[in-house]
């Protein structure tokens, strides 16, 4: 005999509701993310420069090169910067617009104050004849020193972007969420610029 055949429950495979995500998270998880690859790529690049980092080829060494006070004074720009930012997201919380403003602007004076100083002294030591074409110590140097220059100019975009996003339609969520991810952002170039400044400079001028 053939047995029964017994109808399937739909509802047994299929969910009445969809589940819920928390408004903002996928962007959140997408942001971590691109954080993560952003880690590989300093990270090659300071392996890079482990390698490459005393290889003069006959040329300036880190002690003939570096201007340490101006590299510490740049250093402090990007740590104030940090630092007025997280002013900015405390203002942010509390619902204060123009606070908040005033305090990306601030932000926003100390960043450019970083690549100004990073621009000089880039163009320092090309007048010098110490360019990137001059050794693997400088190529590794100028890559890795200019690719953290380069997050940062697009991080004073960002910046920018949001201010005039803020301006326009004031703290709403969505707003919220975009500089709490240039929030993450911000203070990652700060980490990392603490070490390319202990592993570069600091660490240049010992040898």
């Amino acid at each position: 005999m053939t047995a029964p055949v017994v109808p399937l429950d739909r509802d047994q495979f299929h969910l009445a509701e969809e589940p819920h995500h928390p408004e903002g998270s996928s962007t959140m998880l997408g942001f971590w993310l691109y954080l993560m690859s952003d880690c590989l790529i300093f990270a090659m690049l300071f392996a890079t420069y482990g390698v490459l980092g005393t290889s003069y080829a006959g040329g300036p060494g880190p002690k003939e090169l570096f201007e340490l006070p101006l590299v510490a004074v740049n250093t402090a720009m990007l740590l104030f910067s940090s630092i007025t930012y997280g002013f900015a997201m405390l203002s942010m919380t509390e619902g204060r617009r123009g606070a908040t403003q005033g305090w990306l602007a601030v932000t926003a004076l100390f960043g450019l104050a970083f690549i100004g100083i990073e621009l000089y002294e880039f163009t320092h030591l090309i007048m010098e004849g110490a360019g990137p074409q001059r050794s693997a110590f400088l190529s590794s140097f100028f890559t890795l020193v200019g690719t953290h220059g380069l997050h940062v100019t697009f991080g004073l975009i960002w910046l920018v972007v949001l201010m005039v996003q803020v301006q326009m339609k004031g703290l709403i969520p969505a707003n919220r969420r975009r500089l709490m991810c240039l929030s993450l952002f911000w203070h990652f170039l700060d980490v990392v610029w603490i070490g390319v400044f202990t592993f570069v400079y600091l660490m240049g001028m010992l040898r």
